[in-house]
């Protein structure tokens, strides 16, 4: 698959902090120009955050942009989603025979075997990470750097996503050590965000990766 140049995760625990809806920051960052989205909710799948998560996964049907789920292959089969796992998830192979061929599947990798490995796996792209540390993880990983993004590029033939800490400071060197995505939690929410704010902030982001083509 080609991926987006920027995959934007709504995180639901920074979002809530402040004070923003998962549906209207979904909104706000496809009318930036968002082709993918994922949803990452660690906490119980209450009905309020299942009815939101719907809304979201309509307003991706009709911007024409993919949807994915964070570990829950159940609410990614009843969203008619991709799905994101992890090294301690459901095991890729296992995903894929629960979603179909079709579905579009990640698989988060750490380290140079864990990436060698997910080239292997019935998954469309694989995430590495963190490149710098980050604050939207508990007990993250070890970061790797962008040297180490360089260096393991050529263990893979899939699209890689780079993951944590990137901003827009530091994202134009991560695009040339070979990812072909970046995913963003904090990096793209404002000071006091607003709709508008996201929104800006999401062509902004589009416009940066672009100088890196």
């Amino acid at each position: 698959m080609t991926l987006p140049r920027i995959y934007p995760i709504l995180d639901t625990e920074t979002l809530a902090r402040h004070a923003l809806p998962l549906d209207a920051a979904a909104a706000a960052f496809l009318e930036g120009g968002a082709g993918i989205l994922q949803i990452r909710h660690k906490q119980h799948w209450g009905r309020d955050v299942y009815a939101a998560a719907k809304t979201v996964a309509r307003l991706c049907r009709e911007a024409g942009a993919v949807l994915m789920v964070n570990d829950r292959a159940d609410f990614a089969m009843l969203l008619e989603a991709g799905l994101h796992v992890g090294q301690d998830d459901l095991a890729p192979r296992d995903a894929r025979a629960l979603l179909g061929s079709s579905a579009t599947i990640g698989y988060s990798s750490h380290n140079a075997g864990q990436l060698a490995a997910a080239g292997g796996e019935p998954v469309d792209y694989v995430a590495l990470g963190p490149v710098f540390g980050t604050a939207s993880k508990q007990n993250p990983d070890p970061a790797v750097g962008v040297e180490e993004v360089r260096r393991l590029r050529p263990l893979i033939d899939k699209p890689l996503v780079a993951i944590g800490g990137i901003t827009l400071a530091n994202a134009l060197e991560v695009l040339r050590a070979g990812a072909d995505s970046l995913a963003l939690i904090a990096g793209l929410i404002p000071d006091s965000p607003t709709a508008q704010s996201l929104r800006q902030r999401m062509e902004e982001w589009r416009q940066l990766a672009t100088t890196a083509l």
